[in-house]
Formats: structure tokens, C-alpha cells, sequence
């Protein structure tokens, strides 16, 4: 596959996706050059917002077999990677896979869980495995976990551990819709639209398991030149020595950005590299990697203003096509 189908395929996607996610192009961009860069995705907004849909409706465009988890306080590390059962019949044990063994998992409201459950998905964002009784079991492929939380609710909410943010390639920020949008929203509810039957919609299929992978694999063959990866070095490295940032990014981060900037380039119909890839996507995958000084929490400074002010600061290469 060249770059040339690779776009073709990814705006095949996004358009078919758009289909019942109005006005949420940017957001479905994300996620899914998070999926082919085979990262997982962190997505934060209030109820309401389609989340869930977006999961399911992506799910469905890929062709990709799909679990979810509903996170509660009373949920058990085994109910996320499954265990062994006795079987009476034939006097063993068994091992019953738990829903993480999925191609695309949806963990719903991942903080309400406390943090021994969700140390049950980091050994499967990472190495893409399940060690349960001393053995270890390979997760289908391609695997992606793509989690949501409520950024204003805090009773009954566990705050993710730093080595849990730091799996999540991205971090992306679902906010109200326009008016337009929203407009279009009602309508398509008033002509029968139904988010909990995506057969009935008309939804495609506009990929297979099988072209995912190819189009992961097709990543491999964009350049990459020394100029973006010393900018990409420069961007993560600011972030450490950033006066409002107490805890800067890790190289996880910067392979991280390395590979969006790639798959963005792909998507654009590139096979090199320019520093825009790097910027767009600056913010999604530092934002959640970046823990602030207590001072500038209390002045109203976030993470992305500091991700904004050092793509700002930093030098932008020049780079030949």
C-alpha cells in the first residue's frame, strides 16, 4: 500500500464516520491516527458528548471486533483479563478470557475504577499481552484500548496513575457541539436515528482487520528526516525544563509524537514528514504526560498552554520534500 491509498482510506473513514458523528471530524481524525499508529486513546468530556458512539461507530467502519468494559468501584482485575475456572467435567482448570481479549476495547469511565483494576490493562496497553496464573496470553491484533472519563465528577472517581496516562498515546477533549451541529443532531434523531442500532443507519464497513494492518505497516515507509527528529527531541525536552511544568514528558512521549506526525503525514498523502505534523498533534500526546507545579495549578495555567507556548519558542525546522 502506498501513501496515495493510505489517505484514501483514512478519509474514506472519517467521511462514513461522519455519517452519525456530526461536526466531530477533528476528534475522529484523532483517534484513528492514534489506532494506526497502534496507540491507545484517552478521551475526556461530559456525558452526552457521543464518546461512546464515536467507540462503536469506529469499531464498526473498521470491521474490528469490539468489547466493552463499564469501570465500577466493586470491578476486580479478573474481571477485565478473565482467570481460570474449574471445570467439573473434565476436572481442570480453564482459563475463561476476560473482554480485554478484543481488537478494540472501550474502557467506559476508566476512573471510576480504583487503581489495583486499572493496573489490570497496563501489562495489555504495553506489551499487548495478559498474564493470568503465571502465564502469559498475546492479545489479537490489532489491539487498542480507547478509554473514556468525566472530567468534572469527582465522587466515586480514582484520579489515573502517571504509568497509566503515559500509555495513552493521545489525550483528546470531546467539547459541546455547535449550534449548527447540534441542529443537525435533533434532525437526524427526528428522522429515525438510532446510535443503538448502527445496522440500521446504514453504517459501512470500510475496512477489514486485515487492510488496518497494512495500513500500520504502510507507516514504516514514511521519512523521517534529522531535522524533525531533532525537533521532536526539542519540543519533549522544553517540556522538562518548562518553569510551570514540575514533571515534563518521557521518551515514550516523544516516540509517541514521532509516530502521529507520521501517520498524519500519511493521511495527507505525504511519505516524508513537516514540522505541521509535529504541531498538530503536540498537544494531544504531551497534555496528559505533563504534571504542573501546585503554583501554576493555582494561577490557571494548564497543559496546554504550556504545550502552546513551547511550539511557539521552539524553532521550526526547514525541510525539503
Amino acid at each position: 500500500m502506498n501513501v496515495a491509498e493510505f489517505s484514501q482510506s483514512f478519509r474514506a473513514v472519517v467521511t462514513e464516520m461522519s455519517r452519525v458523528l456530526v461536526g466531530q471530524d477533528d476528534i475522529v481524525e484523532h483517534v484513528l491516527t492514534a489506532a494506526l499508529a497502534r496507540g491507545h486513546v484517552l478521551i475526556e468530556g461530559v456525558p452526552g458528548l457521543g464518546k461512546t458512539l464515536l467507540v462503536r461507530a469506529l469499531s464498526h467502519v473498521m470491521g474490528a471486533g469490539f468489547k466493552r468494559i463499564q469501570f465500577t468501584p466493586d470491578l476486580m482485575p479478573s474481571d477485565v483479563t478473565g482467570g481460570n475456572v474449574f471445570d467439573q467435567q473434565r476436572g481442570q482448570f480453564l482459563f475463561m478470557p476476560g473482554p480485554v481479549f478484543t481488537q478494540l476495547l472501550l474502557a467506559d469511565e476508566i476512573n471510576r475504577a480504583p487503581a489495583k483494576t486499572q493496573s489490570a490493562l497496563l501489562e495489555a496497553m504495553q506489551d499487548r499481552s495478559v498474564t493470568a496464573d503465571g502465564e502469559t496470553r498475546a492479545l489479537p491484533e490489532p489491539f487498542l484500548v480507547i478509554a473514556t472519563q468525566n472530567p468534572v465528577e469527582s465522587q466515586g472517581t480514582y484520579p489515573l496513575p502517571e504509568a497509566q496516562l503515559d500509555r495513552f498515546l493521545i489525550k483528546v477533549h470531546v467539547t459541546h457541539p455547535t449550534q449548527a451541529a447540534e441542529q443537525q443532531i435533533l434532525t437526524n434523531y427526528l428522522h429515525g436515528f438510532d446510535p443503538a442500532n448502527l445496522d440500521r443507519v446504514g453504517l459501512q464497513k470500510v475496512l477489514s482487520v486485515e487492510h488496518l494492518l497494512e495500513m500500520q505497516a504502510t507507516l514504516n515507509g514514511v521519512r523521517v528526516d534529522p531535522e524533525i527528529v531533532a525537533y521532536v527531541t526539542d519540543i519533549v525536552g522544553r517540556t522538562r525544563s518548562h518553569r510551570a511544568v514540575y514533571l515534563g514528558a518521557s521518551p515514550r512521549a516523544s516516540i509517541g509524537l514521532l509516530t502521529t506526525a507520521r501517520a498524519r503525514a500519511a493521511a495527507e498523502g505525504r511519505d516524508f514528514v513537516v514540522p505541521d505534523d509535529v504541531k498538530m498533534f503536540a498537544p494531544g500526546v504531551l497534555r496528559h504526560r505533563l504534571i504542573l507545579h501546585p503554583d501554576a495549578e493555582l494561577e490557571g495555567t494548564t497543559a496546554d498552554d504550556c504545550v502552546e507556548g513551547i511550539l511557539r519558542e521552539a524553532p521550526v525546522p526547514r525541510t525539503a520534500a
